[in-house]
């Protein structure tokens, strides 16, 4: 899989990676490498699917659209 990210250099020192394609998935790191491998963790946290057992919300409906 390939996605885009975005790193900049933060203003207190180091770097800050982005994901524009999954709201919220933002890391840092000292170094561009370090916040390379903190981000593509965070992808892949992100990316992980949950437990449904863990994630029912009582009275809620569940859907499923196709897109």
């Amino acid at each position: 899989m390939r996605i885009q990210v975005y790193l900049e250099p933060s203003d207190e020192g180091g770097y800050t990676a982005i994901v524009p394609s999954l709201p919220g998935c933002i890391s840092e790191g000292d170094t561009k490498e370090e916040a390379i491998r903190n981000i593509k963790e965070a992808i892949k946290l992100y990316l992980e699917p949950i437990d449904d057992e863990t994630w029912m919300i009582p009275h809620a409906e569940k859907l499923e659209l196709a897109l």
